[in-house]
Protein backbone atom coordinates (compact mmCIF):
# COMPACT_ATOMS: atom_id res chain seq x y z
CA UNK A 1 0.00 0.00 0.00
CA UNK A 2 1.20 3.34 -1.00
CA UNK A 3 0.28 5.09 1.90
CA UNK A 4 3.74 6.25 2.87
CA UNK A 5 4.61 7.86 -0.08
CA UNK A 6 1.67 9.72 -0.92
CA UNK A 7 1.37 11.15 2.48
CA UNK A 8 5.18 11.82 2.29
CA UNK A 9 5.50 10.08 5.54
CA UNK A 10 8.58 7.46 5.57
CA UNK A 11 9.60 5.47 3.08
CA UNK A 12 8.90 1.82 3.24
CA UNK A 13 12.66 1.46 3.66
CA UNK A 14 12.91 3.78 6.43
CA UNK A 15 9.76 2.43 8.40
CA UNK A 16 11.14 -1.47 7.15
CA UNK A 17 15.04 -1.96 7.28
CA UNK A 18 16.94 -5.00 5.95
CA UNK A 19 15.68 -8.67 7.62
CA UNK A 20 19.01 -8.57 9.57
CA UNK A 21 17.76 -5.77 11.33
CA UNK A 22 16.38 -5.47 14.71
CA UNK A 23 13.01 -3.88 13.39
CA UNK A 24 12.42 -7.34 11.44
CA UNK A 25 9.76 -7.89 13.98
CA UNK A 26 7.50 -4.93 12.63
CA UNK A 27 7.72 -6.65 9.02
CA UNK A 28 7.00 -10.67 10.28
CA UNK A 29 4.18 -9.07 11.80
CA UNK A 30 5.03 -9.49 15.70
CA UNK A 31 3.07 -8.95 18.33
CA UNK A 32 -0.15 -9.45 15.68
CA UNK A 33 -0.31 -10.19 11.77
CA UNK A 34 -1.85 -6.22 11.29
CA UNK A 35 1.03 -4.37 12.95
CA UNK A 36 2.24 -3.02 9.50
CA UNK A 37 -1.04 -2.36 7.54
CA UNK A 38 -2.33 -0.62 11.27
CA UNK A 39 1.47 1.09 11.52
CA UNK A 40 0.72 2.45 7.75
CA UNK A 41 -2.74 4.19 8.78
CA UNK A 42 -2.20 5.53 11.64
CA UNK A 43 0.99 7.27 10.08
CA UNK A 44 -1.36 8.61 7.11
CA UNK A 45 -3.81 9.71 9.76
CA UNK A 46 -0.77 11.65 12.00
CA UNK A 47 -0.14 13.20 9.22
CA UNK A 48 -3.89 14.40 8.77
CA UNK A 49 -4.37 12.52 5.74
CA UNK A 50 -7.82 10.36 5.36
CA UNK A 51 -8.40 7.23 4.06
CA UNK A 52 -10.71 7.17 1.40
CA UNK A 53 -11.02 3.82 -0.10
CA UNK A 54 -8.26 0.77 -0.42
CA UNK A 55 -8.47 -1.59 -3.07
CA UNK A 56 -7.34 -5.27 -2.38
CA UNK A 57 -6.64 -7.76 -4.96
CA UNK A 58 -5.53 -10.91 -4.33
CA UNK A 59 -3.55 -12.70 -7.00
CA UNK A 60 -3.86 -16.91 -6.68
CA UNK A 61 -5.31 -19.86 -7.99
CA UNK A 62 -6.40 -21.17 -5.00
CA UNK A 63 -8.18 -21.18 -2.37
CA UNK A 64 -10.78 -19.17 -3.90
CA UNK A 65 -11.63 -15.88 -2.52
CA UNK A 66 -14.88 -15.69 -2.54
CA UNK A 67 -16.35 -17.31 0.48
CA UNK A 68 -13.62 -14.82 2.76
CA UNK A 69 -14.04 -11.97 1.08
CA UNK A 70 -16.69 -10.04 3.24
CA UNK A 71 -14.63 -11.39 6.57
CA UNK A 72 -12.15 -10.04 4.93
CA UNK A 73 -13.30 -6.60 4.28
CA UNK A 74 -14.63 -6.34 7.55
CA UNK A 75 -10.63 -7.36 9.06
CA UNK A 76 -9.20 -4.82 6.95
CA UNK A 77 -11.57 -2.33 8.35
CA UNK A 78 -11.80 -2.75 11.64
CA UNK A 79 -7.41 -2.80 11.27
CA UNK A 80 -7.60 0.42 9.52
CA UNK A 81 -10.42 2.30 11.16
CA UNK A 82 -12.76 2.58 8.03
CA UNK A 83 -16.27 1.64 7.21
CA UNK A 84 -16.44 -2.17 5.29
CA UNK A 85 -18.07 0.24 2.57
CA UNK A 86 -14.63 1.78 1.85
CA UNK A 87 -12.55 -0.90 1.48
CA UNK A 88 -12.49 -3.60 -1.77
CA UNK A 89 -11.66 -6.86 -1.77
CA UNK A 90 -11.08 -9.08 -5.04
CA UNK A 91 -9.26 -11.47 -6.38
CA UNK A 92 -8.08 -12.97 -10.04
CA UNK A 93 -5.70 -15.66 -11.37
CA UNK A 94 -2.50 -15.62 -13.81
CA UNK A 95 -4.39 -18.36 -15.92
CA UNK A 96 -1.66 -21.00 -14.36
CA UNK A 97 1.30 -18.57 -14.82
CA UNK A 98 4.23 -18.41 -12.65
CA UNK A 99 4.57 -18.57 -9.11
CA UNK A 100 0.92 -18.21 -8.23
CA UNK A 101 -0.14 -20.52 -11.01
CA UNK A 102 1.96 -23.14 -9.76
CA UNK A 103 0.23 -22.76 -6.34
CA UNK A 104 3.52 -21.80 -5.11
CA UNK A 105 2.52 -18.80 -2.99
CA UNK A 106 -0.18 -15.85 -3.23
CA UNK A 107 0.11 -12.39 -4.52
CA UNK A 108 -1.31 -9.23 -3.67
CA UNK A 109 -1.75 -5.93 -4.67
CA UNK A 110 -3.47 -3.03 -2.70
CA UNK A 111 -4.23 1.12 -3.41
CA UNK A 112 -5.26 3.54 -1.27
CA UNK A 113 -7.00 7.10 -2.13
CA UNK A 114 -6.00 9.35 0.36
CA UNK A 115 -7.26 12.93 0.69
CA UNK A 116 -4.02 15.02 1.87
CA UNK A 117 -4.74 18.42 3.44
CA UNK A 118 -3.04 21.29 2.39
Amino acid sequence: MNLFSRNALSSLCECCPTPDSSRRRFVTGFPGRNTFLRHACELAAAAGARIQHLDVTLICEAPKIGPHREAMQQRIAVICALDPARVSVKATTTEQLGFTGRREGIAAQASASVEVPR
